[in-house]
């Protein structure tokens, strides 16, 4: 729909990060290179997709933060004193950080889709997505979800086994 369209209308990059397998710094990555960008004056987003494991609010030490809504849907975590990355994660919606999200595919694919379109990301010059460790429907859901809009390309993280 066109309201869906519209939060991630001021979106120019989209960059995914994904990898075969977990503990492979996939999240870490993700955030280094968000701080980077800003560094370098880019307005970033991160979208955590990683439902099972959100690393990246306690990464930027925003964990206790809550997600509000506004009338576009959404509103993200502001990182940092200059506000310049935002984020939306999973684990700002769970009661407890440590909290495990043992959900089937369709929950997972409904969230994940609901975290494209419905997240209000305004302004941004990147916005990365961090997936989760593997090859799994989220994966499939989170490409389809992004089809419509402009996707920048991929990383792929490995290790050197």
């Amino acid at each position: 729909t066109l309201a869906e369209r519209a939060n991630l209308a001021g979106v120019q990059h989209i960059l995914l990060v994904l990898s075969g397998k977990g503990g492979v710094g996939k999240s870490t990555l993700s955030t280094e290179l968000a701080l980077a960008l800003r560094n370098a004056g880019k307005r970033v987003g991160i979208l955590d997709v990683d439902l099972c494991g959100p690393s990246i609010p306690r990464m930027l030490r925003v964990q206790d933060s809550a997600v509000h809504q506004c009338d576009s849907g959404w509103v993200p975590v502001f990182v940092g004193q200059d506000k310049a990355i935002a984020l939306m994660s999973i684990g700002f919606l769970l009661e407890r950080p440590d909290d495990a999200v043992v959900w089937r595919g369709p929950k997972k694919n409904a969230l994940i889709k609901q975290f494209i379109t419905d997240v209000a990301w305004g302004d941004l010059d990147f916005l990365i997505v961090d997936t989760p460790p593997g090859t799994s429907d989220e994966h499939i859901s989170t490409v389809e979800a992004l089809r419509p809009y402009q996707l920048l390309g991929a990383i792929l993280v490995t290790t050197p086994q």
